[in-house]
Formats: C-alpha cells, sequence, structure tokens
C-alpha cells in the first residue's frame, strides 16, 4: 500500500482507552458492509454522559459489567452525510450518497422481548454508540459506521448544522416532557438548565402548561429559560424554591417535576417541591449515588415516578419541530472544536463556561 492509499484508509479519532484518557489518534477508516452505511461526521455534541465517562463515573467504568467496554471512540450525539453505502444499503435505509443523515444512539439487537414488543429503547443488550464497540463506534471521529440494526433519519436540507447537532438530545427531551404528561391546567417544575433542560423548557412551552417553572444555579441559563417560554424562574442560592413553588400552587406543590440536574440534591429538591400524588419524571445521568427517604415516594405523597430514557420514536418529532423553527438551539449551542482540540473541547464542555459543545471533524 503506497502512503496515498494509507492516508485514504486511515482517520483522525478520538479514542477512549480509560478515564481521563481520551486520545487524538489516527485509526482506521470504517468500511460499510451489507446493509450497512458510512457517514462523512459533519459535528458530534459531548453530552454530560460524556463528561461523567471522561471523569471516571461509577456507573460507566464500575461492577463486574462496566457500561464503558474500552477501547471505543465515543460520541452519540452525531449527524454527518451519507459517504458509502453497502450492498443493499440505499433500499435497507431509504438513503442516498451525499444526503444528511441521524441514527438513533441506540442499536437494538431487534431479538430480545423489548426489541420485539416495540420497545427497543429498552433492549436487553442494550449497545449504544459511542460506548461499546460491539456492533460499531462512536461519532468523535471523520467518519462513523451504522450497522444494518441502526435505526436512522434523513435530515431537511433546511436545518442548520447546529440544530441538526441537537437532535439526539432533542428527541431525549422530547420523551421526557411526554413522560410527565403534562396537562394544560399543571404546574411543572423543570430542575436543571444545562443543554437538556433548556430543550425540555421549550418542548414543554409547547404543551402550555398553566405555570413553567425552571431552577438553576446559574443565572445566565435561567435567563435563556425564560427567552424560551419559563414563566418562573428560581435560583436556589437566593431564592425560596419551596416558597415560590408553595405559592403558584395554593401550598400543595408542582403537579409534574422534571429531574435533570444530574445532582443528588435534584432528587431531594423534587420529592420536597412536588405535591401529593404528582409524576416525578427522572432524567439524569448521576456521577453519585442519591440517597432519600423512601417513604416521601409511598406512604407520605403517594407519587407517580418514572424513568426516561433514550429519544424513543421522537426522532421524527425532533427533526420536525427543528425545521418549523418551534424549537432551536441558538442560545444552546456555544462552542465548537476539532477534534485534534480534545483536550480544550472537553476541559470546556465539562465546565459552567459553555452549554453544548460540538466537536466539528475537518474532512
Amino acid at each position: 500500500m503506497n502512503a496515498t492509499e494509507d492516508a485514504a484508509s486511515a482517520m483522525t479519532a478520538i479514542v477512549c482507552r480509560a478515564p481521563k484518557d481520551y486520545r487524538v489518534e489516527q485509526v482506521a477508516r470504517p468500511r460499510a458492509g451489507r446493509n450497512e452505511l458510512v457517514i462523512r461526521i459533519a459535528a458530534c455534541g459531548i453530552c454530560a454522559s460524556d463528561c461523567k465517562c471522561w471523569s471516571g463515573a461509577k456507573m460507566f467504568w464500575g461492577g463486574p459489567n462496566p457500561w464503558v467496554k474500552a477501547p471505543v471512540i465515543p460520541g452519540h450525539e452525531f449527524f454527518g452525510y451519507v459517504e458509502e453505502l453497502g450492498e443493499g444499503a440505499a433500499e435497507h435505509f431509504n438513503v442516498q450518497l451525499g444526503e444528511r443523515v441521524i441514527a438513533e444512539q441506540i442499536v437494538p439487537c431487534e431479538k430480545c422481548r423489548y426489541c420485539r414488543s416495540g420497545q427497543y429503547w429498552m433492549c436487553e443488550v442494550h449497545n449504544i454508540f459511542g460506548f461499546q464497540r460491539e456492533v460499531a463506534d462512536g461519532g468523535m471521529a471523520q467518519y462513523m459506521r451504522f450497522p444494518p440494526t441502526a435505526i436512522v433519519h434523513k435530515i431537511p436540507v433546511g436545518v442548520s448544522l447546529e440544530d441538526a447537532a441537537i437532535i439526539e438530545p432533542l428527541a431525549c427531551a422530547i420523551h421526557t416532557v411526554n413522560r410527565g404528561d403534562i396537562q394544560l391546567d399543571d404546574v411543572v417544575v423543570i430542575a436543571g438548565a444545562g443543554p437538556l433542560g433548556l430543550m425540555m423548557v421549550q418542548v414543554a412551552h409547547l404543551k402550555t402548561p398553566k405555570k413553567l417553572v425552571v431552577i438553576d444555579l446559574v443565572d445566565e441559563r435561567l435567563a435563556l429559560a425564560r427567552e424560551y417560554g419559563a414563566d418562573v424562574t428560581i435560583n436556589p442560592k437566593s431564592d425560596d424554591a419551596l416558597g415560590v413553588v408553595r405559592s403558584l400552587t395554593d401550598q400543595y406543590g408542582c403537579d409534574v417535576y422534571i429531574e435533570t440536574t444530574g445532582s443528588p440534591s435534584g432528587v431531594t429538591q423534587g420529592l420536597d417541591l412536588i405535591r401529593k400524588l404528582g409524576r416525578f419524571v427522572e432524567f439524569s445521568v448521576f456521577g453519585s449515588d442519591t440517597t432519600t427517604d423512601w417513604s416521601i415516594i409511598g406512604d407520605r405523597k403517594e407519587l407517580d415516578v418514572r424513568g426516561a430514557h433514550l429519544g424513543p420514536y421522537c426522532y421524527p418529532i425532533a427533526i420536525d419541530l427543528l425545521a418549523r423553527g418551534l424549537v432551536t438551539s441558538k442560545g444552546i449551542v456555544t462552542h465548537g472544536f476539532t477534534l485534534e482540540q480534545w483536550d480544550e473541547a472537553i476541559k470546556v464542555a465539562n465546565s459552567l463556561d459553555s452549554i453544548k459543545v460540538l466537536l466539528k471533524p475537518k474532512n
């Protein structure tokens, strides 16, 4: 193989090898097999779960069967252009060369009880792009392969790069808000105004609840939440969250509490703020264990506690909302870096200096 052929068969990628050991490397460029495609990555977001994984959080690295199986190319908030189609892939995915596409973050096995019943996002095997390479690596690279069981969606031409880059987290936000079953007369509290929380604010606003309340420790993020439709914002450093919420609800508490802080205090706060028979939706990925008095859930309030995982059946909705301008990345996407700038990118993403950081490979 000559130098030109060797360069064409390699690509730049971030390789996760261990906590805080992520390296910019030259690796083999993926090739498309039967019913597979390869995309040229346009952008890949750095998620809060990527930051927790990088820092060594127990849920990613601990136990006898850790979620992360290194070495692996991380990244699940990606989209790109169809670069190569394997045999049968055009018909299998209904796509053509050059089209902008995204794959859902989970790669279903299509064999377990959850996949067979349509609940594919809870797949027992649970391969997710960017954490295990059994089926394929993630999107923090120049190119990426979609295996045959990937769930692929097209992205309309009019959707900007920044908007397209938030389709995955927006789908998660939509699923989470839907789990809250928001009604027109509900007082809804969203705890956490990070990227996901700010997207949830926009989606919840479209549900037109009676009052939409957002809690966060960063005033600049609360200002964005108000721009996105929050009626009331609370900074616990200076405001009495319980007093404010009770004043809005005849002292009962909120009807729906959505936890997306990633902090254990967000859970205990929610159990205080929510009314009896309320709906508590838990979305966050935590870096440490959460301890609380479970009698609040049962004996005292009889709460309806609901989890929210991934963005099942919500990618088409996310794409449509972005295409119609009903949800935006403006104000959320704050930084962009090349793959070669990884060390700076993860530092900024893991701080309050940013909201959403994108990696944009040089192709």
